[in-house]
Formats: structure tokens, sequence, C-alpha cells
């Protein structure tokens, strides 16, 4: 009850406040408006915070992260246009509801999923600290690696039928985060003689171009347009009395949201996937899913708002950031010296329990911001998409040049857009690049401290839990090899029956 109080106590004042506020109503914002979405504001914002303490940058960032599907569901429901890339399962429900002539209800039922998701998880993993406080310790610098082998495996195999390009893109990010000065000994790698190339590539700077950048030129590049969307009239709370009366699809929805967050490199997606499927499984009126389901309309809001706080607990517990976004945090904590893994659920567990604490409020802060503001939110849907991509663009460059008042930044990241663009317009997977550079600098550091205390190859995975990890991987990649050859193997003597039949 101590750490509790303790983390009470640390957002008892007004910086967290107002970060908390910032963060939670303008992430509403962001997620409402198609083409921005939490990973381009968070990388202009990331600059910003690092002049501020650590538990208010990082609130303020949660506060986007968290709420940021709650405004995204807005135009998924009205204009079928999904606000974030996680809603776009909302759209096969919300949408026909609006079309049937109930705007309001399916609003009201995807703020009331929505809600619930966000609670759900947030009390779940305030019951599981004390625990993760006691097997945290137990991973060491061999478990933690072979952790995030296992996410970039997940990172992957995550882009169903881009596997091979999203492995072309964490090696990517692996090599830029090699360029530059080798701290251990002092020797320069792949700087070709080259001095602006011994700093290495700023994470941000990277960032505000893959992200930022090239989604400003990707909106200046398309036509202008401002969608109409139907206003959203009448009250706002019946929404919680309907998914009151699907308690098991909500329940359980909100449970595969915090299992799949917990695991680095699966995220909202699968959770969706997983409650959507076990949603329609069980539902006496299967029929009416992806024709206005209130049943899938919960499963997919429930799911993907109960994953921004499990999403956490890999980056805290372990120091291993499961996504893009945890990943942009991460950088929020080295540079205010506060280092995630377990050490901090062993000394500093009362700001663990802060930034849930702080979670929880940023739900019930955005839940009662938008049953009084739908209508003026929707109007931001409406913002002509180059202005919008001009805005993005003057942000992401005065957030690049602030890092360290450099114009090289900016010219970095702009190459960087350029890059993102190209691949945006080609389909290739942007998201592991950032991974790869996060995790293969974490990966390096625990592999050299943990080769240093293994005497042959075998000892690595002595110890029970790195067995387990290893086994986990294992089994991971044989079952990614083999399902795809036995659904082509079934499909080869199917028609071939087909032919003698």
């Amino acid at each position: 009850m101590e750490p509790v109080l303790s983390a009470i106590d640390m957002l008892a004042s007004i910086e967290v406040l107002i970060a908390l506020l910032i963060g939670s109503v303008g992430g509403v914002i962001i997620g409402a408006v198609p083409g921005i979405g939490p990973p381009v504001a968070i990388a202009i914002l990331l600059p910003a915070t690092f002049a501020l303490e650590p538990i208010v940058g990082l609130i303020m960032l949660l506060g986007v992260y968290g709420s940021s599907m709650y405004g995204g569901a807005l135009p998924a429901v009205l204009i079928n246009t999904p606000g974030t890339a996680v809603n776009a399962l909302t759209t096969y429900d919300g949408y026909p509801m609006t079309q049937s002539g109930q705007p309001r209800r399916a609003v009201s039922l995807a703020y009331s999923a929505s809600l619930v998701g966000g609670l759900f998880s947030v009390m779940a993993l305030i019951l599981l600290a004390p625990f993760l406080a006691k097997i945290a310790p137990q991973f060491g610098a061999r478990e933690i690696f072979l952790v995030g082998l296992l996410g970039m495996i997940l990172v992957i195999f995550a882009h169903r039928g881009s596997e091979l390009l999203a492995a072309f893109t964490l090696c990517l990010g692996i090599f830029l985060n090699s360029v530059g000065l080798e701290t251990i000994r002092i020797s320069t790698i792949y700087t070709f003689d080259q001095k602006w190339l011994n700093s290495g590539f700023d994470l941000i700077v990277v960032v505000l171009g893959l992200f930022a950048i090239s989604q400003a030129l990707l909106l200046l590049t398309q036509p202008n347009h401002a969608p109409k969307v139907p206003r959203v009239d009448g009250g706002m709370l019946d929404g919680i009395k309907e998914v009151g009366k699907h308690k098991r699809v909500s329940g359980v929805a909100s449970g595969f949201g915090v299992l799949m967050g917990m695991i680095p490199g699966v995220g909202e997606f699968t959770a969706q996937f997983l409650s959507y499927n076990y949603a329609q499984w069980t539902s006496k009126t299967p029929e009416k899913f992806g024709n206005g389901s209130p049943e899938g309309l919960i499963a997919s809001e429930a799911a993907n708002n109960a994953v921004p706080a499990a999403a956490m607990i890999p980056l805290l517990a372990l120091g291993v950031p499961g996504e893009a976004l945890t990943a942009m945090m991460l950088s929020v904590f080295y540079v205010h010296n506060v280092i995630p893994g377990p050490g901090l659920f062993q000394n500093n567990i009362e700001f663990v329990y802060a930034l849930y604490i702080a979670l929880a409020l940023l739900n019930v802060i955005v839940f009662v911001f938008l049953i009084f503001f739908t209508n003026p939110i929707i109007k931001s849907i409406q913002i002509p998409t180059r202005f919008l991509g001009l805005g993005i663009l003057t942000l992401a460059f005065v957030g690049a040049y602030s890092i360290r008042n450099s114009v090289l930044d900016c010219a970095i990241a702009a190459a960087f857009g350029i890059v993102g663009l190209i691949f945006k317009r080609t389909n290739i997977p942007v998201v592991p690049i950032i991974l790869g550079m996060v995790l293969g600098g974490i990966m390096e550091e625990k592999l050299r401290i943990a080769m240093s205390k293994v005497e042959a190859p075998i000892d690595f995975i002595s110890r029970p839990i790195a067995f387990t990890i290893f086994m986990m991987i294992l089994i991971f990649v044989a079952v990614t090899i083999v399902w795809p050859l036995t659904k082509a193997l079934r499909a080869k003597v199917r028609k071939a029956e087909e032919r003698t039949g």
C-alpha cells in the first residue's frame, strides 16, 4: 500500500496534471484526424519532453498513446476511415451502424468498450506489479537478450505477407544503430572516414524522418480534401449499459489485450483478431458480424485499448520495448538516467505505480471529455490534408533542429523522410527499423555481458527462464515454417483430388 500512496503523491503536482490533460486531450484529437496517428505525434513531442521531469514527459507521451485509439474510433465509425491503424477493425461493425442511422449508438459503444478495456488492463497490471517485482530480478543479461530476440522474430512474423521485407527493415535498423563510434574499443564502425557519421544516427532524428516527415510528404503529395462527417446528437452514456449486457465479450477482449500487450512484438492487431474471432464464434448471432454487430465493435475497441498499459510491461520490467511507440519512450528514460529493467521494479516501484495510475486517470478523463466534446472534435476530422501536412512538416523540422541545434540533423531527418515516403508508397514496413535500432543496441550490450559469464554455448540457456524463452523461440519458428508448408501441401492435395474427381 505504501508504494501506491507514494505514487499518488508523485502524481499530485500541477505539472503532472497538465501533462496528463495535454496528452489525453491532444491524443484524442490526433487520433481523430486521419493521417497523423500517435507515432507522428510522439515523434514530434519527443524533443520537447527531454526538458521535462521523466514522470511528466512519460505521462504526456502515454496520454497521446493511450487516448489516440479513442479518437481513432470516431472517423472509423462515422466515415469508414480509421483514425489510427489499430482502429481498422472498428470499421467492420461501427460504420454499418452509422449507415443504418445509429451513429450515436456506434460512437457510444466504442467509447464505453474502450473505457472498459483501458481500466481493466490498468487494474490487472497494478495487481500484477508485486509479482513482476519478484520475477523481474530473475532476468539476467542472457534472458533479456533472448527476450529481445523473441521480440524481433515476433515483429517479423507480425507483418503477415511481408515477412521478408520486415526482416530487411529490421536488419536495416540494427545496421543504423551500429554506425558511429564504438565505445568499448574506441573505434569507428561504418563511418567510411566521414566525420559527421562519428556520432551515429540519432534515434529521434530517424523517428521524425520516418514517421513525421514521411507522413507530411504523403499528405502534401495527395489530392487535397476535407471529408464530410455527420453530427452525433444525443446522450453518450447508453453505451455503458449495452457494454454491461456483453460482460463476457468485453472481459475476454480486455484479457486478450493484456496478454498480447505483454508479449513483445505482438500488440493490438493480434489482440483484436483473437477477441473478434472469439466474439463471433461464441455469439448467438454470428451473421451480424461485419454488418453492425455490437459484440464485434465491443470486442475490437476493448482489446485495442487494453494493450497500451500492458505494452509497458516489457519496457519497464526488462527494458525491452515491444513496439515502435514504447521504443520511442525508452529514449525519455535514458535522457533522464532512469534505466528501465529489473532494477526499476526493485528500487523504484512507486514510479511504475504512478504510470499505471496515470493511465487509469487518462481513460476516465478521455471518456468524460468525449461525452461532452464529440461534435467539436468531429470538426478536426475536416482539416484539409495539405494544411495538415504543412503543419506536421514544420513541427518535425523544428523538433529535429531542437535536439542538438544542428542543421545536419534536419538534413538527416529529411533524407529519412524521403526513405519513409518511398517505403509507405511501396508498402515496405517502417516500424521494424525503429525496433531494430533500439533492440539492436540492447541486445548487443546484453550479449557482451552474457558471453563474459558463459564457458560453452550451452551455458547460455542453462538457466530455467533462459531455456524456456529459447524453447519458445524454437517452437514459434518451427510453427511459422511448418504451417505455411502444411497449407500449401493441403492445397495441392485438394487440387489433385479435384482433378481425379
